[in-house]
């Protein structure tokens, strides 16, 4: 039996390995790269199943092929992958109304699910090391950004994306944060509690949240990323499916398919998931993302003038984004956001924000609470 269930990691996991060089389907033409395309699994078919989701209803809703849960290696491009978790939603409400549809999944997420992501976590030594592996290669499968901060008592895991033009639906916002719930559950065989849970606006929580309060044992609150907070005990905790020489096996391999990524995302892409880390901290200097995108200053310029555009306006475009979404989907105060942005004060963010828009701040707010 372990020997079978062996032989089927391997071969998921093979398939894990040369993602990144198999054909995207239903991306836009002309694109540059595939660092902003979603992985589909056919794993996920039998995932849904389980919950009693079929798949045909939910492709037809979502407009996609029939045959795309039995494909191997398929990528989306944001717009379909959106529509596919809008459809699942749409399905799994339909057959239950009552219970939300992370919820539906992760009673049946088991570790027979050989999800390369879970099947990498579930390889850890614990939460942590877990954690630190999907930040790590999470760009292999989504274009996704997980920040790990620690303190002295706990430890907090935010999901944030490369891109900001479409926000996701709340339904995969949330089932990301159950996914990092039920990881840690399953691997522990305890029955972890996170000391707080976020999401932006949460709707899906005040739609549900009974339901999410007794699953996570705490009241989801509003945040402008979704966020997760566990006591560094919990992340500490021994992982019982811990299995060092299977992570030995398949990782030299994940290493070369992300630096094999990294070559073919444009350097705008390069440029805003760095931009994206650094931002908080106010590290938003052409010679400090240069530094941690290890190229120079000169190269940096050149290859986004190859790609028409430029440091500055890629900084502003991101910028923009950002605050459009803190101001209509938190209530954080205009030098909250000036801060989170690395502007010095809310003075430089509001007229900053006037000449990227033709719009104050507070006119933006408004309209988007309307």
């Amino acid at each position: 039996m372990k020997l079978a269930r062996f032989a089927v990691a391997v071969a998921y996991l093979a398939r894990y390995t040369v993602l990144v060089n198999t054909k995207t389907i239903l991306t836009p033409v002309g694109r540059q790269g595939r660092s902003l395309d979603y992985a589909i699994w056919p794993g996920w078919r039998l995932l849904m199943q389980d919950a009693g989701i079929a798949a045909s209803p939910v492709l037809r809703r979502a407009q996609l092929p029939g045959d795309l849960f039995a494909r191997q290696n398929v990528r989306l491009d944001p717009d379909n992958f959106f529509k596919l978790w809008k459809a699942i939603d749409d399905e799994a409400t339909s057959i239950d109304p009552e219970l939300p549809t992370a919820l539906q999944i992760a009673k049946v997420m088991s570790s027979d699910w050989f999800d390369p992501e879970l099947f990498a976590a579930l390889c850890s030594a614990n939460l942590a090391g877990a954690l630190e592996r999907i930040s790590k290669y999470v760009k292999l499968i989504a274009p996704m950004i997980i920040k790990i901060d620690r303190s002295v008592t706990h430890t907090t895991v935010t999901i944030d994306f490369m891109d900001h033009t479409q926000p996701p639906p709340e339904v995969f916002l949330t089932f990301k944060l159950v996914f990092f719930v039920q990881l840690v559950r399953l691997a522990t065989r305890n029955h972890v509690l996170p000391l707080r849970v976020s999401l932006p606006s949460a709707v899906e929580e005040r739609r549900h949240g009974p339901a999410y309060q007794r699953y996570f044992g705490i009241a989801v609150t509003d945040a402008p990323l979704a966020t997760l907070v566990f006591s560094n005990e919990d992340m500490a905790r021994p992982f019982l499916t811990e299995n060092h020489k299977m992570w030995l096996f398949f990782e030299p391999s994940l290493r070369q398919r992300l630096a094999d990524l990294d070559k073919t995302a444009s350097m705008v892409e390069r440029v805003r998931g760095a931009l994206l880390e650094a931002i908080p901290a106010g590290e938003v200097s052409m010679q400090s993302v240069s530094r941690k995108l290890a190229v120079s200053v000169r190269t940096l310029q050149r290859r986004l003038q190859d790609e028409g555009t430029s440091f500055q306006q890629t900084l502003d475009t991101l910028r923009q984004s950002l605050a459009q979404h803190y101001l209509r989907n938190t209530e954080m105060s205009s030098a909250e956001i000036s801060f989170l942005l690395g502007f010095e004060d809310s003075n430089s963010f509001a007229r900053a924000f006037q000449s990227w828009t033709g719009k104050t701040p507070q006119t933006v707010r408004i309209k988007g609470n309307v």
